[in-house]
């Protein structure tokens, strides 16, 4: 269940999901994000909205980009972060999910989790009077796509008549892609091994907007023909160390190369939501080329839980 206000004004506002989401709010996030952006390109700051308050970072699988955005973002507006690592917590374990949602809440003025089980999430968000958000989780990672967004919208001016073609592992990240490009009317394809496929009720709860215009395939060819974006993910996410021979070989010709780029359109760009092993689902090559937009993709994290937090924590932009 998404734990999700229909409107960034009122309330205490989650973000555990993009599907479920109304697209006017996540345009609203979308909006904020390019105009913080704007402003601390130009002045070097931005207001201190979030002066005297503290974000909870809680930590149950470890990141560069998603810690460093988040405190960062912190940082711009004014306020603090605080990092805690697993064993700080132990959540489910030394204790209860919905005692450490309302020993933080006494504490803090926001929570964010990067957990392995998604209903860690929705406790969080259930059982906190602060606003949660979902910073990845084994079913979303609803902020990396929304920076994605951020990220094609500035590449392409809109995100109108948008084809984004997703190669590899239809796991958390491809799911969400999925969602928005549902929600935003982007055409969303997929090449995927057989059983590593997007989960069919995913598909259809997706499915559900009216327009979503969705294809599924096993060939990586044929998904990025008409595609405007390529995106990938690593192959073995964490959790999965057990499975790495085994996926290696079944997603060997799922690797973003020169030779999967030539087969779409020359404009196509590649995007990567990193860590990327180089050599194995991408190429150097790919990451490299000049039309590669993942690290542009990388630096948007900030931009958009920059502007995520300030909405949270009180900003209402004129």
């Amino acid at each position: 269940m998404n734990q999700t206000n229909s409107a960034p004004s009122g309330g205490k506002f989650d973000f555990i999901d993009i599907l479920g989401m109304p697209r006017a709010t996540l345009e609203h996030l979308l909006a904020v994000a390019q105009r913080l952006k704007a402003q601390y390109r130009s002045t070097g700051r931005n207001d201190p909205v979030a002066a005297g308050k503290t974000l909870a970072m809680i930590f149950e699988k470890p990141s560069l980009r998603t810690r460093v955005s988040f405190e960062v973002a912190m940082t711009h507006l004014g306020g603090a972060a605080i990092y805690i690592t697993p064993g700080e917590i132990g959540l489910g374990t030394r204790e209860s999910v919905p005692d450490a949602a309302r020993v933080l809440s006494g504490f803090c003025d926001a929570i964010m989790a990067r957990t392995f089980a998604h209903d860690t999430i929705v406790q969080l968000a259930r059982f906190s009077n602060r606003p949660v958000t979902n910073a990845l989780s084994d079913r979303s990672h609803p902020c990396q796509v929304m920076a994605d967004l951020l990220t094609i919208r500035e590449h392409f001016g809109s995100l109108s008549d948008l084809t984004l073609a997703y190669v590899g592992d239809g796991n958390n990240v491809a799911r969400s892609l999925m969602e928005a490009c549902a929600v935003f009317g982007l055409k969303f394809r997929i090449a995927a091994p057989v059983g590593y496929e997007l989960h069919a009720s995913d598909v259809q709860a997706a499915s559900s907007i009216p327009g979503f215009d969705f294809q599924a395939t096993t060939d990586p060819m044929a998904a990025v023909a008409a595609a405007d974006i390529i995106y990938t993910d690593t192959w073995v996410s964490m959790g999965q160390e057990t499975e790495k021979a085994q996926r290696m070989k079944i997603f060997t010709p799922y690797q973003i190369n020169a030779k999967l780029i030539s087969a779409a359109p020359a404009h196509a760009v590649v995007m990567h939501c990193l860590p990327a092993y180089r050599g194995v689902e991408i190429t150097d090559e790919a990451m490299d080329f000049d039309r590669s937009i993942v690290f542009q993709q990388a630096e948007n994290r900030l931009h958009f839980q920059k502007a995520l937090l300030a909405v949270q924590i009180g900003l209402r932009p004129d």
